[in-house]
């Protein structure tokens, strides 16, 4: 079976002359939960926003052989992004931010309702159906964000430090649902992070970028079996891997 999508030889130059990125080549399968690690500026967001067709490479291809047909520039369809801020309208609903993306899309509204009500229950905001973004907590604001980016069913989902802003609570426990709602619906997860500990508890693979202008310096399988939870984080294998993907990001800074 093809990979979902591949990049190839891809970089990034901003007008500005930043060169963010560059001679990354990368093919990410279908199913699979991948996390894009690294420190702040590597270019991690600029890889995502790529994949995603919100903006386009400099140089290099990015080819989508796993998707039923050929993602253009621009949103595509089958990719729902969630970014690290929940960017809500605070004057609609939790239901009417949540429908957004079918109202663009000409949803009728039968069908959109029934796929609201779907995202709402997915991302457990039963109840707050019509609570506006300055009544909700940080976590579920970005509980909506995701129902959001779910609601066009997507296959891809692209994530960007979603989590980075919560306290650490709400943290785990968003990772423990985000978990959950992959193994149920099997998209493919791109993750941008980066923590260590967030991205070995999520991912079966990681991808360490050096500082800018990034490259993916190391490629790591996390074999540990899924289903994931609370035990899993205070194992001996969980605290093994961690340290050997610290190692491998120290490496890739001292590159």
């Amino acid at each position: 079976m093809p990979p979902l999508v591949t990049l190839s030889g891809v970089a990034k130059r901003f007008p500005s002359g930043t060169l963010a990125v560059e001679r990354v080549d990368l093919a990410i399968e279908a199913g699979s939960f991948v996390s894009l690690l690294g420190p702040s500026g590597c270019g991690k967001s600029t890889i995502l926003r790529m994949i995603a067709g919100l903006i386009e490479p400099s140089s290099g291809r990015i080819d989508w052989p796993g998707l039923t047909e050929a993602a253009p520039t621009g949103a595509h369809p089958e990719l729902g992004f969630v970014f690290q801020e929940p960017t809500l309208m605070p004057w609609a609903s939790v239901a009417d931010n949540i429908r957004l993306p079918l109202r663009v899309a000409g949803v009728a509204r039968a069908e959109a309702d029934a796929r609201v009500d779907e995202a709402i229950r997915m991302v457990g905001l039963e109840g707050f159906f019509r609570s506006f973004p300055r009544e909700l907590s940080g976590g579920m604001k970005m509980r909506v964000s995701i129902a959001r980016a779910l609601v066009t069913r997507p296959r891809v989902l692209l994530m960007d430090e979603p989590f980075a802003a919560l306290d650490e609570i709400t943290r785990f426990r968003l990772n423990n649902d985000l978990l959950a709602l992959w193994q149920q619906l099997r998209w493919t997860v791109v993750f941008v992070t980066h923590s260590v500990f967030e991205s070995v508890y999520l991912s079966n693979r990681i991808l360490v970028m050096s500082a800018r202008p990034g490259r993916i310096v190391e490629d790591i399988a996390i074999g540990a079996p899924y289903p994931r939870d609370d035990r899993f984080r205070v194992s001996d294998e969980y605290g093994n891997l961690c340290r050997d993907v610290s190692r491998s990001l120290h490496r890739a800074l001292a590159a």
